[in-house]
């Protein structure tokens, strides 16, 4: 580890503990240097970044990203989005950027010329991929042109109804039985299910 920085220096320094512990310590420091150069360069472009390239990037855009909720490659997709949403733009292009954004095949744009209507048909359930795409739409559809979402869901919801049963024992009374602040007012039973 310490040949990096020692083989510059003259042979007399190789035995000197001092200087080697140097070296080791030089050595150190310079690889932290060149890894930091390395994510410098790295944060330059999206697809590389770190988190905190993106974060600066989601900054300087204003979206307000749930790291929670949100993968890292969907939050370089959606800086990626906003940074190629400059015109012109025609119903291919639009195609093209959500097929990138959800997934080819995903969402399918269509417009009723007579009628001025731009239909995107989406089957997404991902609340933050469904919002970009809302954005994209509505950043890039003409004004004169209307938008009509029509989600599709391609699962069935299921229903299940059950019933609990369960007793109530009251242990209040009009006698000097109970004490007020000691004896609770009711005990709840065993809860049961009947259907």
């Amino acid at each position: 580890m310490s040949d990096r920085i020692i083989n510059y220096w003259p042979d007399i320094y190789h035995e000197i503990v001092d200087f080697v512990e140097l070296a080791k310590a030089e050595t150190a420091e310079v690889e932290d240097l060149e890894k930091a150069i390395q994510q410098l360069f790295d944060d330059q472009f999206v697809m590389t970044s770190s988190i905190q390239g993106i974060e600066r990037r989601e900054k300087m855009l204003g979206i307000q990203a749930d790291p929670s909720t949100e993968s890292l490659d969907f939050r370089r997709k959606r800086i990626l989005n906003r940074y190629q949403t400059k015109p012109p733009f025609t119903i291919r292009w639009l195609q093209q950027q959500l097929d990138q954004l959800v997934g080819k095949g995903l969402v399918i744009v269509d417009v009723d010329v007579h009628n001025f209507i731009l239909y995107v048909k989406a089957a997404i359930d991902d609340a933050a991929v469904f919002k970009e795409v809302n954005h994209t739409v509505l950043t890039v559809k003409p004004a004169n042109l209307i938008y009509n979402q029509k989600t599709e869901i391609k699962e069935g919801i299921a229903l299940q109804e059950n019933i609990y049963k369960t007793t109530l024992q009251r242990m209040t009374g009009l006698s000097t039985t109970w004490r007020l602040g000691i004896t609770p007012f009711a005990v709840r039973g065993e809860e049961v299910k009947i259907k």
